[in-house]
């Protein structure tokens, strides 16, 4: 707010007060009308949020807390369910609808098994927005407005960060086979990284296997200096991998939890791509309050970009407060 009442700070708060007394004034019973447009005063919503989350998956902690939070605010009931498998996150949907709530928000990891029950939420008039995944998707199938980060583009951003560490020979770790958004990551990563990137398919519901895959890899190919994971919890199970082995991998992550920051802050991992998964899950709930009390369609038809930004030992410690009570 550089140069605000630069001229006399005293006049300038004249000014202020002028104006909020003539907007006052302007209102009549506006402060009434205001009191009685709050999201309390409102109809309770009941709004379903359907993802492709795995168990264990402290991400979706994060997108959760941002939701519940808005719901908080808005009078809203908030509902989630989970399911890794397309087909059965598509039943979740089906379920949501069949329940009759005001709104669904879901994420679209494997978008043609949301096609036909998106098509029924359409039918039902139930309206969708989308987030963290299927952007490219979103609008086809029928989605508002998509929260979260273009993933190619973050993808790019996280190449050159390799890049940056010094990696000549990396591995891109796929903890989620089949999911459109982690593919656009490791796809992104590799236009920008000079060297080459390998992808590397896990179980990622099952981290001993992650382990497990990760240290063989390291241990048959002593070249690899750098690791690529796509989310918080398989990149502290990297740092494992790497210690064992006795290997100088460095390692670069997409998002955030607590123990990543500190693992930031010692230096135990090179960067993470925070995409704000708080913000996905607040501004979806948000929006739909908003469709239903308003009207209002955020977006305008583009997606709604909460990311990426690039987080590393340098500024990890200005996120460490947020990170501690959950909603980084």
């Amino acid at each position: 707010m550089k140069g605000v009442f630069s001229r006399g700070s005293s006049q300038g708060l004249a000014v202020l007060a002028a104006a909020v007394l003539a907007l006052s004034a302007c209102s009549g019973s506006g402060g009434k009308e205001a009191e009685e447009d709050t999201a309390g005063d409102g109809p309770r919503l009941e709004i379903a949020m359907v993802t492709h989350s795995a168990p264990g998956d402290t991400f979706w902690d994060i997108v959760q807390k941002g939701a519940k939070a808005a719901a908080e605010k808005d009078n809203v009931e908030f509902l989630y369910s989970a399911d890794p498998d397309g087909g059965k996150q598509a039943q979740l949907v089906q379920a949501a609808i069949d329940k009759k709530v005001d709104g669904i928000i879901v994420t679209l990891a494997k978008p043609d098994a949301m096609k036909d029950v998106l098509a029924s939420a359409a039918a039902a008039k139930i309206p969708v927005v989308s987030i963290n995944s299927g952007q490219e998707e979103s609008a086809e199938l029928g989605a508002l407005a998509h929260f979260g980060q273009d993933e190619s583009v973050a993808g790019e951003a996280a190449g050159t960060e390799l890049g940056e560490i010094g990696a000549k020979k990396a591995l891109c770790v796929i903890h989620e086979q089949g999911n459109v958004g982690l593919e656009a990551r490791c796809d992104g990563a590799r236009k920008t990284f000079d060297g080459e990137l390998e992808n590397l398919f896990v179980q990622g519901a099952n981290m001993p296997d992650v382990k497990s895959s990760i240290t063989a890899k390291l241990q048959s190919d002593k070249g690899i200096d750098g690791i690529l994971t796509l989310g918080a919890p398989f990149a502290a199970t990297a740092v494992d991998s790497v210690q064992e082995v006795g290997s100088e991998a460095k390692i670069g992550t997409f998002d955030l939890n607590k123990d990543l920051i500190a693992q930031l802050k010692a230096g135990d991992i090179e960067f993470a791509v925070d995409q704000q998964p708080y913000l996905q899950g607040y501004e979806a709930v948000d929006a739909l309050w908003l469709l239903k009390r308003n009207g209002n369609v955020l977006g305008g038809g583009r997606p709604v970009l909460t990311g990426p930004a690039i987080v590393t030992k340098d500024n990890a410690a200005g996120l460490e407060e947020f990170a501690d009570r959950g909603t980084r």
